[in-house]
């Protein structure tokens, strides 16, 4: 999903939740919190409503009401609400959208206000994804890696090893079985990238890629660099689309659900694509179409990190309700409850005792080759960087897509992501 930066004067600090109207407390007794929710897939929002219900029978003095949202436009939204005095109590939304709220005094921090039940299920790098400037501003709670979607016929034809959680492809590997794949007329991959920033930046962790490198001293600025291991996983992309012809071109301005009419036809053998897209494979394949969730390819040694941008609950900094919003999250985030919005979404929860589920380690759908990812998952390489997506629109999204076409070479990919990029990176530094 697409998000716009906040107004320049939020990048300098100068947007503060002091300046919204003061919300005025509740009369009588009982509280309501206003829980805005992006759920969008049906069995998600049902889970959201069902876990709300619950908890308003349970609690009738602090009544929750469902808001529903959506993720496009989001970003937007929550500015306009932040500003105008009239967040949600309870915010849903995403890690990588969050650090212009949290650096600009939106969203309240969490530290004191979790219990330890919840603090502890919840391993220590997750929690990396929503601390900014030492305060957590969210609850990371449902999380997707990327992984290859495959035709399993066309795998078993090529007669290519099938990698496992355990066994893994390198990225020569992927190629060479990509090479393998590329006959009668199918391509061996499809990759969608209109959105070419963030597949880039997180599978590029598994070679050792950075970009974005803080400063040691009293400023901690951040900086781009596009170095070796930074360009490994773009060189990959660039040559099955350009060199190697096993990547199919037509699919670089595709989004992922794009993709999925000529892989059920049969066009490419593997996808590359977030975990959740499972349910929609499972709602659209053609009857008797056989498909299979394969690993994504991993770096030297076996690395299979991969940088992810979790969804998150937050809370409104100008709430007047902080400990009883807290409250209701703790009731949303039980195990069991977390198990129920995993299976909605399709996708893995953060907490421990709730990745341990066997509803959630079954082969059925793939699910059994998520869960065995979950442990190399770590915070998205732009997590807490300033003017993040003012580079992405702006900078990295156009140069990757040129680059990716064949328009431009690694030279000027390099030159315009570091040189142009920092200058954008700068202005929200000074």
């Amino acid at each position: 999903m697409r998000r716009r930066t906040l107004l320049a004067a939020s990048a300098t600090g100068a947007l503060l939740s002091g300046c919204a109207p003061e919300r005025r407390r509740a009369t009588g007794g009982r509280i309501t919190l206003r829980f805005q929710s992006l759920a969008w897939q049906q069995e998600s929002v049902a889970a959201n409503k069902q876990l709300v219900g619950e908890w308003n029978v349970a609690h009738p003095d602090i009544r929750v009401e469902y808001v529903q949202g959506s993720w496009d436009g989001v970003h937007d939204q929550l500015l306009t609400s932040f500003e105008g005095g009239e967040a949600p109590d309870i915010i849903h939304d995403a890690t990588d959208d969050l650090a212009d709220f949290a650096y600009g005094g939106y969203l309240a921090d969490l530290t004191d206000l979790l219990p330890r039940r919840l603090k502890d299920e919840i391993p220590p790098r997750t929690w990396q994804t929503a601390t900014f400037g030492g305060g957590v501003h969210g609850v990371p709670f449902l999380q997707e890696p990327r992984v290859l979607i495959a035709n399993r016929a066309l795998l078993e034809r090529a007669r290519v090893r099938i990698p496992t959680a355990e066994r893994p492809w390198s990225w020569a590997e992927f190629e060479d079985a990509a090479e393998a794949l590329t006959r009668d007329g199918a391509y061996g991959v499809a990759w969608p990238l209109k959105e070419p920033v963030s597949a880039t930046l997180n599978l590029s962790l598994s070679t050792g890629g950075k970009i974005f490198h803080r400063g040691r001293g009293a400023d901690g600025k951040v900086t781009v660099r596009f170095d070796a291991a930074d360009q490994r996983v773009p060189r990959v992309i660039h040559d099955q689309l350009g060199g190697d012809r096993t990547a199919a071109r037509t699919t670089l301005g595709m989004g992922g659900s794009d993709t999925l009419p000529g892989f059920f036809g049969g066009k490419y053998a593997m996808v590359p694509l977030g975990f959740s897209y499972r349910q929609q494979i499972v709602q659209q394949a053609p009857k008797g179409f056989a498909w299979t969730v394969l690993p994504s390819p991993a770096g030297p040694g076996g690395d299979q990190r991969q940088g992810v941008s979790p969804q998150t609950l937050s809370i409104a900094a100008d709430s007047p309700y902080q400990r009883e919003a807290a409250r209701f999250i703790d009731f949303f985030l039980r195990p069991p409850h977390m198990v129920r919005l995993a299976r909605g979404d399709w996708m893995l929860p953060t907490g421990r005792t709730a990745l341990r589920d066997p509803a959630l380690r079954t082969r059925r759908h793939g699910w059994a080759t998520g869960t065995a990812l979950a442990g190399q998952l770590r915070p998205a390489p732009a997590q807490t960087v300033r003017g993040y997506p003012e580079w992405k629109d702006k900078v990295a999204t156009p140069a990757l897509q040129e680059y990716y076409s064949g328009a431009i070479g690694m030279g000027e990919l390099r030159e315009r992501l570091v040189d142009d990029g920092n200058l954008v990176l700068a202005r929200y530094q000074r």
